[in-house]
């Protein structure tokens, strides 16, 4: 299986769970990692491009820090403008049956998504945008992959948590975590 991981990270030299993440997917070779932010530093998508990249994967991962309980700008600009009609959805539709992953890296911790934490919503509740566009395109969702409490994750930690998602990303998506319409 051919998996594109679209990594939306503002800062990635800052982050250390991202950036370790990053580096050990490039590392598989059934992985190929397309970095927003560094492709497209004045924030103009090549539409054309993007399109192509999704057709030539079977599973699309991506892959950010949890900002502002959504994702990063850039990434919602890319879903804007990449998904159009008659590529990502209605008639025509060439995202149909894909698998559609989420790699997310979130600072607080996990008490704090829940209706009595900070927050007062689970994640899940959080993501229901992402996964109403997973319906929409017709690909099969598959329950994320979080880590919580991110910055405070020690350099073993994160690493564990690298090779976790690499093990996630690199093996078939139970067939009862796909969420289809």
């Amino acid at each position: 299986m051919r998996t594109l991981v679209v990594l939306a990270h503002p800062k990635l030299h800052e982050s250390r769970v991202n950036r370790m993440w990053k580096e050990r997917l490039q590392q598989e070779p059934s992985i190929t990692v397309h970095d927003l932010y560094e492709t497209y530093p004045s924030e103009v998508i090549d539409v054309e491009q993007e399109q192509q990249l999704l057709l030539q994967h079977d599973r699309i991962v991506f892959q950010f820090p949890f900002y502002w309980y959504s994702t990063p700008s850039l990434l919602k600009k890319w879903q804007d403008e990449v998904y159009t009609y008659g590529f990502g959805y209605g008639s025509g539709n060439q995202l149909k049956g894909k698998e559609y992953m989420l790699a997310i890296s979130v600072g607080r911790a996990e008490e704090s998504y829940r209706p009595e934490g900070e927050s007062l919503y689970t994640l899940d509740q959080l993501l229901l945008p992402l996964k109403a566009t997973v319906l929409l395109t017709e690909m099969r969702y598959v329950e994320p992959f979080v880590v919580y409490h991110a910055p405070r994750m020690n350099d073993e930690e994160i690493t564990a948590s690298a090779d976790r998602l690499a093990a996630f990303l690199t093996s078939p998506a139970p067939a009862d975590a796909l969420i289809a319409k």
